[in-house]
């Protein structure tokens, strides 16, 4: 039996664009929704659960932006792919911070986007059905990879996004040892320069709240002032 084709949500309001994306992806064999009016962006989430969004960052009535942040408010783990005319470093951090998982900027090649759709659905399916198989214990955290999920003392339950399982993925993988911001823009992000170092911050900081017990003074996810960040395990 043939696997499901994956579902592309596009959000974007410029109609020749649209056509195009449209047309290749469904000749890719991807299921295809558009939405044109930002306003209807998330509500199309809902009813439509995509496996991963293209998403304007200029739209009528409500930005690129906030619907990103809307989606993950409401703990939407799928790929996003954020498409802008901007060319500001500035704006490609701010879409990072606030939980895409890539970014280009128009014109831009339909094969480029292809290749990274390709390669987040991948990443994606991966994380959801072959992670690892025990429960990461941190003291008295729990942490379900496979499940994204993180357990509390006082019955506190936490939803991982994808982007914080790679990133404990990655840490785990080389626990008790000094991993620079760098390090982990170039493994997790896939980005072969550094874009800026604020956006590993700003996922830290919230995988910390997560993950710790105290997050102002953590024992496990530990800044290493000058180097970057450690998962300590003991």
């Amino acid at each position: 039996m043939p696997d499901k084709a994956k579902k592309i949500l596009i959000v974007e309001d410029e109609p020749s664009l649209v056509f195009t994306l449209k047309d290749t992806l469904e000749a890719e064999n991807y299921e295809v929704v558009v939405v044109s009016d930002g306003a209807e962006a998330v509500d199309t989430v809902k009813e439509a659960d995509p496996d991963l969004m293209i998403l304007d960052l200029m739209l009528p009535n409500i930005s690129g932006y906030d619907i990103c942040k809307e989606v993950r408010d409401l703990k939407y783990s799928f790929p996003i792919i954020m498409l802008t005319a901007r060319d500001q470093e500035i704006d490609k951090v701010t879409g990072l911070n606030i939980g895409a998982d890539d970014y280009m900027t128009k014109p831009f090649g339909v094969k480029e986007l292809l290749a990274r759709i390709k390669a987040r659905l991948r990443r994606a399916n991966a994380y959801a059905k072959s992670g690892p198989a025990e429960i990461l214990k941190l003291g008295e955290v729990k942490i379900d990879l496979n499940e994204s999920k993180v357990y509390k003392p006082g019955d506190v339950e936490e939803d991982l996004s994808t982007r914080e399982v790679e990133i404990i993925e990655y840490l785990l993988a080389n626990s008790n040892k000094p991993i620079s911001r760098d390090d982990l823009l170039e493994k997790v992000w896939r980005y072969e320069y550094s874009t800026n170092t604020r956006t590993v911050d700003v996922h830290i900081s919230k995988l910390r709240a997560k993950i710790e017990v105290n997050p102002d003074d953590p024992r496990y996810l530990v800044t290493l002032h000058g180097v970057g960040y450690m998962l300590r395990i003991n």
